[in-house]
């Protein structure tokens, strides 16, 4: 009896210590074997527009208009404050991305990576006081900060979720 007993409560404790951690990785395609880390919101990498189809996209967007959409494009830059926003390419423009809610916090060193993002498209006025925030955030001199003197309409875009490769070491 103290056997069965004492095997009994070894199961317990192997099924309680294991590790349940989140699946962060998703398969692009049979074809393409990529791994990716997920940020904000689990998303898929299926069905996911280009970024010359997200450029057509945003052509049709008015102030006021949002879309929801998943895309993939290359990143421009990140907050090196926090890692709170980044501009990623659009032909050529950029968008400014931003995360929702405020929950999660991208890589500061994502810059030149191709990330997919889902959430919503919209053109912003972005006031001359938060251009300044974020020309501050993104290291410039105080005389290019102080150089931004208009508001400016921008791609701008809220992602709920993204992905983003993981790095093969070599």
């Amino acid at each position: 009896m103290k056997k069965l007993l004492f095997v009994a409560i070894t199961i317990l404790l192997v099924v309680a210590c294991k590790q349940n951690t989140p699946d962060t990785t998703t398969q692009i395609s049979k074809d393409t074997p990529t791994d990716f880390t997920s940020f904000g919101d689990v998303i898929t990498s299926d069905n996911v527009l280009s970024q010359d189809d997200m450029v057509a996209s945003y052509q049709n967007l008015t102030p006021g208009d949002t879309l929801k959409v998943k895309f993939k494009a290359v990143v421009n830059s990140v907050c090196q404050s926090k890692g709170c926003w980044m501009r990623v390419a659009l032909g050529q423009d950029q968008a400014m991305v931003k995360f929702k809610d405020y929950g999660f916090f991208m890589p500061k060193d994502l810059a030149g990576q191709e990330v997919i993002m889902q959430g919503k498209a919209f053109v912003a006025e972005v006031s001359v006081d938060e251009q300044r925030h974020y020309a501050e955030d993104a290291g410039k001199t105080p005389e290019e900060v102080l150089a931004i003197t208009t508001s400016q309409k921008t791609l701008s875009f809220e992602s709920s979720g993204v992905l983003v490769p993981v790095l093969e070491i070599k």
